[in-house]
């Protein structure tokens, strides 16, 4: 059995795409995923399978969600090792005890490459904000104080990429590692 992680992009924001999360669970329980659990109510579910090809298991829990919450939902399905890999490479700057310092990992979903991503983003603001690639994920941190400032907070939701990737916190990111 393989631990996998399904991040959900951009439900139950701002009162839309609302989708309930022991609802949710059952459906990945009627998939025949084993361990279903979740996580906030921000679309993080970490679930076990034998192991099959990820688009294929991504196919199927989108399809879930579309027949059972009539909604068309992007779905990044990672093994929890990835994760836990990705965790390890973290820079030092990333993912402190720091409170006025808000730090991310954006995921990029199949398909967006790290360059097509870099140019539509453009140069993060050196003074604001601090950015690390690593294979298919980006850390990104900045003062909260300060978000505005940076040049990619208004870009993660305007850009035309932004279907293209989704965002978790590093405490989020730390919990679901370990579920």
């Amino acid at each position: 059995m393989e631990r996998y992680i399904a991040l959900l992009r951009g439900i139950n924001v701002g009162g839309k795409n609302k989708i309930s999360m022991p609802e949710l669970r059952q459906g990945f329980e009627e998939l025949g995923y084993e361990q279903v659990v979740s996580h906030l109510n921000s679309g993080n579910v970490l679930f076990s399978t034998t192991e099959s090809p990820l688009p294929e298991l991504t196919q199927q829990i989108e399809t879930m969600i579309r027949n059972r919450f009539f909604l068309k939902i992007p779905v990044l399905l990672l093994p929890q090792s990835q994760l836990v890999a990705a965790l390890k490479e973290a820079p030092d700057w990333w993912g402190t005890s720091d409170k006025e310092i808000y730090d991310n990992l954006i995921f990029l979903y199949p398909g967006l490459s790290g360059e097509v991503f870099s140019q539509e983003m453009g140069v993060p603001h050196p003074e604001y904000e601090q950015v690390q690639f690593y294979e298919r994920v980006v850390f990104w941190s900045f003062l909260r104080k300060d978000h505005q400032k940076t040049n990619w907070w208004g870009k993660t939701t305007k850009a035309s990429i932004r279907q293209n990737i989704t965002i978790r916190t590093a405490n989020t990111l730390r919990k679901i590692a370990t579920m």
